[in-house]
């Protein structure tokens, strides 16, 4: 069957679709499941597909590979919500975004034994208990671990127990009854009753409901004063102070808000980072950070929506309003959403970003060590971005000149290679041109000399030319370039402020500031390149002036040559060196025979003065 035909036969499907919730597969000419959408209305969404052309070039190739469609009617925009995210899970299709789930994240899972045990675990199996979790912050488990732990009594030990092994007394004490952590109930020392009791007491602190056991906790304290039972009660009012501690630790955001789900997003290029708040009682008890992989280029909206199907089918949230930070296509029963614009719920909800921001920052951290590469095309993207280049500035050269009232004049041109300094490409120059302090026209004379040749040598042009200096250097730079090579290569300037340091990147003329912020690293990637061409540029004038220094002095020297001129330079770097250095190091360095006439020479001459 041709691919028209195939078109003809999916838009009659479509057309015979019903208009109400659900949920649409797409299969290829295999039969296999490449995408699961949902839709409030299925006609009119998977219509949309096959009656006009896709600006994204992803989502074409998508429909060029449709073969079939199938489709599941259900009741609401929430069961297809749900739905959708069973079905990408079962069949994990090729076009549908990725969810790069936290599975080496630990858990809490009070298992189904007899009796139950509350144990930290990185598996997540359901038939072995209940799971609370993951934790993306190990300290947090930590701490609910640790005051279940001093709350409750249970038991730690791995024991198989059973009503049945009680009975035939299977089991013995151990040192956790000794030492009071366990009220051995293998031993039949403590009730089943009152030890799910404790548990049920557990599994409301994993959910967060902390309020209520606290209230029940101030209860018993007094009723049990009451009775003058002070002993049972300084016990129960420890636990309390334990449990206020705790809570007081947490993230209390305000005692006005209840049971409210916190949703923020961030975007990559090729990957988002959404991050989940669950608040209780004006705690915040879950918070995680989970990432999707992009597969047809989609929008914050379709990623957010998808991360809070997962995330609230995940934890079992039942809140009754979700906090997001934009309008979101989703309408679920009796569940409001909010776009807070002020108060503790815009504050929620910058904090929410926040950790989004700061897993996107840890993962990139992590990527860099493994990739160091990695880190360095994503500067060079920043860059080609932030000025608009058509292409990535794979090869970047950079000029700056050193003078001193104009004398000894030179200039320097680093070279920097898929965002390295490349030192086998840098080259030096010694101005031939101009007379006196003119840095613009030492600029001129530099470039024109640098690019001529390059042409002459059919070498390699940059693709982006940066100059230590603000709009007048770009200027002269462009002058040269364009106007007498006939190059288009773009220019930048980095300009100083009046305390001499970089504070803006310049590009295009008329020239613009591109905003950049003084702490990210593609503006410290400018940096690099500025102070790495300075310090080569002031370094060739001093090895100049030092050599001319040297020469005016000695070159009066008989038997003194050039070449012992040179040794001297690159041992002593100075005269006033080479004055204070001993009859023995100027022997060493330049024979006995030269070094005694130096020796003499500079002592009658320094006795004259």
């Amino acid at each position: 069957m041709s691919r028209e035909e195939t078109i003809k036969r999916l838009k009659i499907t479509v057309g015979s679709m019903p208009e109400c919730p659900g949920c649409y597969q797409y299969l290829d000419e295999n039969g296999t499941i490449i995408y699961v959408g949902k839709a409030k209305n299925l006609k009119r969404r998977v219509s949309s597909y096959f009656n006009r052309e896709h600006d994204n070039f992803k989502t074409s190739i998508l429909v060029s590979k449709i073969c079939d469609i199938k489709y599941i009617v259900v009741n609401t925009e929430e069961d297809a919500l749900l739905l959708e995210n069973n079905l990408i899970k079962q069949w994990n299709p090729r076009y549908n975004i990725l969810l790069k789930d936290g599975k080496t994240y630990p858990s809490i899972c009070i298992t189904n034994e007899y009796f139950p045990r509350i144990i930290f675990t990185r598996k997540v199996d359901k038939r072995m208990g209940t799971f609370f979790g993951p934790y993306s912050h190990m300290p947090t488990l930590q701490a609910l671990l640790d005051l279940i732990k001093n709350l409750y009594p249970l038991r730690r030990c791995r024991e198989k127990i059973t009503e049945e092994s009680i009975k035939n007394k299977k089991h013995k004490l151990c040192l956790e009854y000794h030492i009071k952590n366990c009220k051995g109930p293998c031993c039949d020392l403590q009730s089943r009753a009152e030890y799910l009791e404790y548990i049920a007491e557990a599994r409301e602190i994993l959910k967060g409901n902390t309020g209520k056991i606290e209230e029940n906790m101030l209860l018993e304290m007094q009723n049990l004063a009451t009775e003058l039972r002070f002993e049972e009660a300084e016990t129960i009012k420890k636990k309390y102070i334990l449990l206020e501690n705790y809570r007081n630790k947490s993230e209390v955001v305000s005692n006005t808000l209840h049971n409210i789900d916190v949703f923020n997003i961030e975007n990559d290029e090729k990957v988002a980072y959404i991050n989940y708040l669950h608040v209780v009682n004006g705690c915040i008890n879950q918070a995680f950070t989970f990432e999707y992989k992009k597969r047809l280029n989609e929008s914050s909206e379709e990623l957010l929506v998808a991360g809070i199907g997962e995330m609230r089918a995940r934890y079992g949230s039942k809140s009754r309003e979700i906090i997001v930070p934009f309008h979101v296509e989703l309408s679920l029963d009796n569940i409001e959403f909010t776009i807070p614009q002020r108060g503790d719920k815009k504050k929620l909800l910058e904090l929410s970003k926040l950790n989004a921001l700061q897993y996107k920052k840890d993962r990139l951290n992590q990527s860099d060590k493994l990739n160091p590469e990695q880190k360095q095309v994503r500067c060079l993207k920043e860059l080609q971005e932030a000025l608009g280049l058509e292409s990535l500035p794979m090869h970047i050269e950079c000029f700056d000149n050193s003078n001193i009232s104009g004398e000894d004049a030179v200039a320097g041109c680093v070279v920097f290679r898929k965002a390295k300094p490349s030192k086998q490409d840098y080259r030096k120059y010694n101005i031939k041109t101009v007379l006196g302090p003119d840095d613009y026209a030492s600029m001129k004379e530099v470039v024109r000399r640098r690019y001529s040749r390059m042409i002459e040598e059919n070498a390699p042009l940059p693709d982006l030319i940066i100059t230590d200096g603000g709009k007048g250097q770009m200027e002269v730079v462009r002058e040269v370039i364009e106007d007498e090579l006939m190059l288009d290569i773009p220019i930048a300037g980095l300009a100083k402020n009046d305390k001499h340091r970089t504070n803006e990147l310049l590009f295009g003329f008329p020239q613009k500031t591109i905003g950049l912020r003084l702490d990210s690293a593609l503006f410290r990637f400018l940096t690099q390149i500025q102070d790495e061409v300075h310090r080569y540029a002031i370094t060739f004038h001093r090895d100049k002036r030092s050599k001319r220094q040297i020469a005016s002095e000695l070159d009066n020297i008989q038997g003194i040559g050039p070449k012992t001129k040179d040794a001297l330079l690159k041992r002593f770097k100075s005269m006033v060196r080479i004055r204070k250095a001993s009859i023995e190091e100027l022997i060493e360095c330049i024979g006995e025979s030269k070094g005694k006439i130096l020796f003499d020479y500079l002592n009658a001459s320094t006795n004259k003065v």
